[in-house]
């Protein structure tokens, strides 16, 4: 039997658990789209943006008594990377001309598979249209891609993320009409 999944918005409080929870889920989620090197890069571009927090778009999903996944949606102008990464823009965006943005989407590797993107993208969703959003963007991982296709998610651009390092991580920019 499968626990049913819970939502809640995200609280100070719970960033230890969520930084552990993006850790785990980058090394052991992603090597089966990435090279080690890729892997390893993506630590530096991807990670939590507290401001989605702050903000009150940013979600755990709760099963078994534990998060068993996060994400959130943003009315501003950043389109992916944690409080560390370089290039935020924290200018508002226009629901009437602009996507807001799905942020920041992470699957505890133990809680794959069992609805918890779905949701996490059904709340995004919900919130910034009752915000007068029109469409959602997003910068998917090649691991996150088919879930977000399988969403109603197009292909808009494939990219890559510079690193320090210089290594470059795939990423794919999609959207959706709302």
């Amino acid at each position: 039997m499968t626990c049913p999944l819970t939502s809640r918005l995200a609280t100070p409080a719970d960033i230890p658990v969520l930084k552990v929870l993006m850790e785990r889920a980058i090394s052991q989620l992603l090597p089966a789209f990435l090279s080690p090197e890729e892997v390893a890069a993506s630590h530096e571009v991807m990670g939590l943006d507290t401001q989605l927090i702050a903000d009150r778009t940013y979600f755990v999903v709760e099963a078994e008594g534990q998060i068993a996944g996060c994400g959130g949606w943003s009315r501003r102008a950043t389109l992916f990377g944690g409080d560390h990464a370089s290039g935020r823009d924290a200018a508002l965006l226009d629901p009437a001309t602009q996507a807001a943005r799905v942020r920041a989407m992470y699957t505890d590797p133990a809680f794959t598979r069992r609805g918890v993107g779905r949701l996490i993208l059904a709340l995004c969703e919900e919130k910034a249209g009752a915000e007068g959003f029109k469409t959602c963007e997003m910068a998917a991982t090649l691991g996150g891609e088919p879930l977000y296709a399988a969403c109603g998610y197009q292909r808009i651009e494939p990219f890559e993320a510079e690193t320090s390092t210089g290594v470059r991580v795939p990423l794919v920019r999609m959207g959706k009409a709302i």
